[in-house]
Formats: structure tokens, sequence, C-alpha cells
């Protein structure tokens, strides 16, 4: 990932409201949210979650798929997986302890596929 990139994607995070409707897509997993419903569990109106959603869209952090009329927001996983490597690549020093929290947190959500070893943090997402 390039520099530019990666800031421009935690430039569109350093927001409150956008990082609440950003974990909240999240927590969603790929089957996602109609922009309507984000907006009422977010509590905020719709023109306001447009904006951020436009926000974290351009960034390349979302990703939007029309179902009928309503238009569903999901989490580009690849990206987001992409710029936690980014951020975390040169991690450590050589003193593997100082990730085993990313580890642990990856452990507990991400679950491998049945017979693989779970290698590679936040490669792939699954619903708990």
């Amino acid at each position: 990932m390039e520099t530019d990139d990666a800031v421009k994607r935690l430039s569109a995070l350093a927001q409150d409201s956008r990082l609440a409707l950003f974990r909240l897509l999240v927590k969603a997993g790929p089957e996602g949210m109609a922009a309507g419903a984000v907006a009422r569990r977010l509590d905020t109106p719709a023109n306001t979650t447009s904006a951020q959603l436009l926000v974290l869209s351009n960034a390349g952090l979302i990703r939007a798929r029309r179902d009928g009329r309503s238009i569903i927001y999901s989490v580009d996983f690849e990206a987001m997986s992409r710029l936690l490597v980014f951020l975390t690549e040169d991690c450590c020093g050589g003193r593997s302890e100082i990730c085993v929290p990313l580890f642990e947190a990856a452990g507990r959500c991400c679950k491998p596929a049945r017979g693989t070893r779970h290698e590679a943090p936040a490669r792939t997402h699954r619903r708990r």
C-alpha cells in the first residue's frame, strides 16, 4: 500500500461518527447494511449518514451495491486488511511479544476455514 492511500483511509476514519459508522459496518460483515438502517442505528440524519458514507467510500474503505430500492454498504475487508498490514508490517523490531494482542484479536473474530492454520490475521472476515 502506498503511503498516500494509507493517509487517505486513516483520515476518513479520523472522525468519531465516521469511525462509529465504519465499526458498525465491520460488525455487519460482508452482507453490509442499507444506508437507512445505518442512519437509524446510529441515530443520525440521513443526509449526514450519506455524507459520511461518501467519505468512507471515496477513501476505498467501503463499497456500495444496489438491492432493489436500497443501497447496501459494506466494508471492503481486503482494503481494511491492507491498511492493517501497512500499519503493522514493520512492527516489533524483532520483539514479537509486542504484536501478540493483534494476533489474539484476529483470532477472536477471524476463524480459519476447517483444516487450515490461521497464519495471517485479518485476511478474511466471518460473522461471529
